[in-house]
């Protein structure tokens, strides 16, 4: 029983110890961090204070304390599980609002363009394309006057 507490001890502060790294080196979010710590947390002090994990075993009906302190790991998996599926879908259905967004946003995109190249090819009732007009404005304003 002492060498399993000492490697759920030493297991617990591992991936505490891991989890204060990746929120140092910016790899974990603090709002996901902190339920990983709060899980993390819950383990070491089980593993660490034996009469709580006794007692939490005997009210749960386990005989083995070990097997409740993997039962409550379990437990955090689950609610682990279930928050990152909420979090999952949440950005799906955001990412799915952004597509529709960028796709109307494109098709004005292409709207303008396409406007705008009818207008650069319309013709005046002389039969000259604004271009051409533009471009002979541009050429009397760089003609030096004698």
């Amino acid at each position: 029983m002492v060498n399993q507490r000492i490697i759920a001890i030493v297991i617990s502060a591992g991936l505490l110890l891991l989890i204060l790294e990746l929120v140092r080196r910016k790899r974990l979010m603090e709002r996901y961090a902190l339920l990983w710590l709060f899980s993390t947390l819950l383990l070491l002090v089980l593993s660490v204070w034996s009469s709580l994990l006794n007692s939490l075993a005997s009210a749960l009906g386990i005989s083995y304390p070990p097997s409740a302190l993997f039962a409550v790991a379990f437990g955090v998996v689950l609610v682990l599980l279930i928050h990152f599926s909420l979090a999952v879908s949440r950005l799906s259905d955001q990412n799915k609002v952004l597509a529709q967004r960028l796709g109307i946003l494109q098709g004005r995109v292409q709207e303008q363009h396409d406007d705008l190249d009818r207008l650069s090819r319309r013709t005046d009732a002389a039969g000259n394309s604004f271009e051409a007009d533009d471009r002979a404005r541009d050429r009397e304003r760089l003609t030096p006057t004698s």
